[in-house]
């Protein structure tokens, strides 16, 4: 028995809760399908099911194992699939993960048009402001904004963000502008702590010309106001609450409004790496292979001036 069949009967088990019914739905002896999960557990060295007279139940490593299992299987017959049929339309679901604010101004609008083009694709899209697992969670592919660190995502670069530092304009004529990062310390400061633990100094860039070799400073802020959101934190900046930290994309509407305006350009810490990235090493689902090529060719050269 090969191991996807054994994986099959894995799934099977699973999803009836017991090993009879999932012999009488795959047509197997109770016999085979019970040998065939105990060859399983055997060669993972975890035990799958908690098993009993009366019921089967996963183990938390046999819930994990059972989201990879049926990915898996799904991926292999779309696999199958794609070999039978070149012109095969894509389908099935397809999930995405990307920061909160971006995914919502600029995936959000790819993803549409995607599933107006390929009505039998469906997209779960997770945004959120923090790393996520790919495999964990069963992420076909993302945004990151960021050097990529894990070994196991492969990664397309299509641009640029900057970190960057404003207020509204009313704000700076009643307190002045900031010509100086350690300027900042006599102004009121809005801090998010949802994104970095750090909120009271921000970092910088040294200016061009100031110093011999490229380096950092950190300035202690005054932050008199600390919220969880970034758009709570640019609602507040709006209002004339004070100077805030955002990234260059969450900004640019606003300051293309006249609602903010940008200080300290020069200043700015080197800019982050916009990446499109996936699991490295696995066959890309048509569904995938066609979003990855429709994002990349969407994000490239959009953020390499902000």
């Amino acid at each position: 028995m090969d191991r996807l069949d054994i994986l099959a009967i894995f799934v099977a088990v699973a999803e009836q809760n017991s090993f009879i019914a999932a012999a009488r739905r795959l047509n197997r002896s109770p016999a085979a399908v019970t040998r065939a999960v105990a060859e399983l557990e055997e060669r993972l060295g975890t035990r799958l099911f908690n098993r009993t007279t009366r019921a089967v139940a996963l183990t938390d490593a046999g819930a994990r194992y059972l989201d990879l299992g049926r990915r898996a299987l799904a991926d292999f017959e779309e696999l199958e699939l794609s070999a039978a049929s070149e012109k095969l339309e894509p389908r099935g679901l397809l999930n995405v993960t990307a920061p909160e604010m971006f995914g919502r101004l600029h995936l959000l609008p790819i993803v549409q048009a995607f599933m107006r083009d390929y009505p039998q694709v469906n997209v779960s899209m997770l945004l959120l402001n923090r790393i996520v697992s790919y495999i964990d969670e069963g992420i076909d592919l993302g945004i990151r904004i960021a050097t990529l660190a894990d070994s196991s995502l492969q990664a397309i670069q299509v641009g640029h963000i900057r970190r960057v530092i404003c207020a509204s304009p009313a704000y700076l004529a009643a307190h002045g502008t900031p010509r100086t990062p350690q300027e900042l310390t006599g102004h009121d400061a809005i801090a998010i702590s949802g994104v970095r633990p750090v909120i009271d100094r921000w970092t910088f860039g040294t200016e061009p010309g100031k110093i011999t070799e490229p380096g950092e400073i950190t300035v202690p802020i005054k932050a008199r106001l600390i919220v969880s959101t970034i758009q709570a934190a640019l609602d507040a900046a709006i209002a004339n609450g004070g100077v805030i930290r955002v990234m260059s994309y969450q900004a640019a509407p606003l300051e293309a409004e006249g609602k903010l305006q940008r200080i300290l350009v020069g200043h700015e810490p080197p800019p982050l790496p916009l990446q499109v990235v996936h699991p490295a090493g696995r066959y890309l689902a048509p569904k995938v292979r066609l979003f990855i090529d429709r994002t990349v060719d969407t994000l490239r050269g959009k953020f390499d001036n902000r």
